[in-house]
């Protein structure tokens, strides 16, 4: 019975490192358009 919650936490970690990296990427990439309209791109 132990190990359904031990996959269901896996789960969630997995989850979450994935969305962290996900908005990692969402702001580097807002990061590169506000760079590009400043410097007239």
């Amino acid at each position: 019975m132990k190990l359904i919650p031990l996959l269901f936490a896996a789960c969630l970690i997995l989850a979450s490192c994935e969305t962290i990296k996900g908005v990692g990427r969402d702001i580097e990439n807002a990061g590169e358009a506000i760079d590009d309209a400043v410097d007239g791109d």
